[in-house]
């Protein structure tokens, strides 16, 4: 498919054939291709669930309110942010751009730019990342208000900004997984509507990890698309400057 196809193809869809089984490894290959996705200064603090075991996909589907599209899936992927990863993550990060300014940087210049990688992986993700029950976070606010007096400055560094940015780092790399699927000509739907407290205890994870999204996975019956797409007229969405 082009990615024109790609995106008219995919829908939320909401009810699966029970006779069209998925292919494991395609569903892997495709979550495979999903971390080419963006995210956020290249931290990666997102990991995913493949679940493919009968018993797994019942509890899920409960926790996800029953919806048909859960109760129906073949398999199911679930989006998780983990922002206790920060540091192994921001470490696994610096040493690779160090190894790749040996490689691809003139020599007069990598001294320099591994002083800033290490800067900013060392020194300045540790320092945004880190959580204390808001107040670490609230600090980093007001010192982003104070350099914001005479400088442009990065403003959303509250412990809540931290976390909506996990979030729609790790929701670009779910949109990347479902054009994936699209592509191999399975379907999907994002879910938001769970009882994160059951997803939690089902998959056991840890205390800081946050539930981002529940993607079920399968083939559309007739009845799983539910009509046209509706979107609002391009006009209202779209503003040209200049």
């Amino acid at each position: 498919m082009t990615l024109e196809e790609m995106l008219l193809h995919r829908r939320a869809v909401r009810i699966y054939d029970p006779d069209k089984p998925v292919d494991t490894e395609i569903v892997r290959h495709c979550i495979e291709q999903a971390q080419l996705a963006p995210t956020s200064s290249n931290m990666q603090l997102w990991e995913c669930y493949h679940v493919i075991a009968p018993r797994m996909l019942q509890t899920l589907s409960r926790a996800c309110l029953n919806q048909q599209s859960a109760r129906t899936a073949r398999q199911m992927v679930v989006f998780v942010i983990r922002p206790d990863r920060y540091k192994a993550h921001a470490k696994a990060v610096l040493e690779f751009e160090k190894e790749n300014v040996r490689r691809y940087s003139p020599a007069e210049k990598q001294a320099r730019r591994i002083a800033n990688m290490e800067l900013y992986y060392d020194k300045l993700m540790p320092a945004v990342y880190r959580r204390g029950g808001g107040l670490i976070g609230l600090g980093r606010k007001m010192l982003a208000l104070l350099r914001g007096l005479s400088h442009p400055v990065v403003r959303q560094v509250s412990e809540t900004d931290m976390r909506v940015k996990m979030h729609k780092s790790c929701a670009l790399v779910a949109q990347t997984f479902m054009l994936a699927m699209s592509e191999a000509g399975y379907d999907t739907c994002p879910l938001e509507g769970f009882d994160s407290l059951l997803v939690r205890r089902a998959l056991h994870l840890p205390y800081s990890a946050e539930i981002n999204m529940i993607i079920p996975c399968g083939v559309r019956t007739e009845e799983g698309v539910r009509g046209e797409r509706f979107r609002l007229p391009f006009s209202e969405n779209y503003q040209r400057i200049g």
